[in-house]
């Protein structure tokens, strides 16, 4: 198993924590020297003519105009068609498919797992490219093979006009501010909302390690209905000691102030929104994929004390947090022993010295039954 990063090229990690993380852009020429591509763009274009994998096709000069999205599966007829130029075929999560690729997470440890989203490799035929654009979550871009050109411009936001007639979110207008010509082993560190454009300069592999957050919508949305259930009706809006009204039909600027107060208060439930926060950071991305695996180690209870070991299902997410003692495994709460807690999300295995040592999560219809039923722990597969 690979082990986390201490430096980025001659950059401490913690220096690259503190400067740029969520702050700004930073290039870190060969920051995995003498790399070799895990995946050719042949193999990966092999992914994306199976349903269970998320695959796109960009054509900037597209039959429907400029832009234009293709989503998968795909036919080997699909990309007999294609030009010869501006093109990139994009796979998505393929860290749940290639143990290769999901070596590659092990180096960005210095970071909490449950940030991670996925893993996406793109193809890019000679000027192939997504177009000026930009997201809403940090991403590593790893140059795999060939040679790609990175611009790097601006922060943007919703407001920044769009190319219209194509779903993709294209820049109208796209300033460079930097530029670099990324080789094998190069990489881009981009933090939310900057803006950027990679074109390929001949055919190029690109590796994208994307770091995902919740919106403010969805934590106030979400987190507000968690909070809620555990609060008294008798709890309300209160303004004893306050000054006589002067204007009786105001909202005045101190009444909104006290409810702000009273929100903060009202918030201090730091054991629940623990269990909401590890819930929603583990939701996972694929449920169809986990679901593939349901049973899979079924007889888990033979095979453990063989040697065999039971192992998180690469499309699955854990985590857990000590107060209370909890284990977060795919948007789902389980109480369990700390201390196996953070064993499990630390190696993401469970041997038979695990379940000697904790039996509590072995009995029937216990932590580990739920989890092998679920798709969540299953036998570790050829490629992994």
């Amino acid at each position: 198993m690979a082990s986390p990063l201490t430096h980025l090229g001659d950059m401490p990690i913690e220096v690259f924590m503190r400067d740029y993380w969520q702050q700004k852009p930073v290039l870190i020429r060969n920051a995995f020297p003498n790399f070799e591509a895990p995946i050719s763009g042949e193999e990966l274009a092999g992914m994306a003519l199976e349903e269970a994998v998320e695959s796109r096709l960009v054509l900037e000069n597209g039959e429907s105009g400029p832009w234009e999205l293709r989503t998968g599966p795909f036919t080997e007829e699909d990309f007999l068609s294609l030009p010869q130029t501006h093109w990139t075929l994009l796979v998505q999560a393929v860290d749940q498919w290639l143990s290769e690729i999901a070596e590659l997470k092990e180096y960005f440890r210095f970071i909490p797992d449950w940030r991670l989203d996925d893993v996406m490799i793109s193809y890019a035929a000679d000027k192939g490219s997504v177009g000026p654009h930009y997201d809403h979550y940090d991403v590593f871009l790893l140059q795999a093979e060939g040679k790609r050109h990175w611009q790097q411009g601006p922060k943007v936001d919703e407001s920044s006009p769009r190319v219209e007639g194509t779903p993709l979110n294209i820049l109208k207008a796209f300033d460079a501010e930097n530029s670099w010509v990324l080789e094998p082993g190069d990489m881009l560190y981009l933090p939310p909302q900057y803006s950027h454009w990679g074109i390929a300069e001949g055919a190029c592999t690109t590796i994208s390690i994307g770091f995902r957050a919740p919106s403010a919508a969805v934590i106030l949305e979400d987190l507000a209905a968690e909070v809620a259930m555990g609060l008294p009706d008798s709890l309300r809006y209160t303004d004893a000691g306050s000054e006589p009204a002067k204007c009786p039909g105001e909202v005045d600027p101190a009444s909104v102030a006290r409810l702000q107060q009273q929100l903060g208060a009202w918030l201090k439930q730091p054991e629940k929104i623990a269990q909401w926060f590890g819930a929603v950071m583990t939701e996972v991305k694929y449920p169809d994929t986990v679901a593939l695996d349901a049973d899979d180690a079924v007889d888990w209870r033979d095979q453990l004390p063989q040697g065999v070991q039971l192992i998180l299902n690469p499309a699955s997410r854990a985590a857990f947090c000590r107060e209370p003692a909890t284990l977060f495994v795919d948007g789902e709460a389980f109480p369990a022993p700390l201390n196996f807690a953070e064993r499990f999300v630390n190696t993401h295995k469970i041997s038979w010295s695990d379940i000697e040592t904790f039996p509590q999560i072995a009995g029937s219809d216990g932590l580990v039954d739920q989890l092998v039923s679920q798709g969540t722990l299953i036998y570790p597969p050829e490629d992994f």
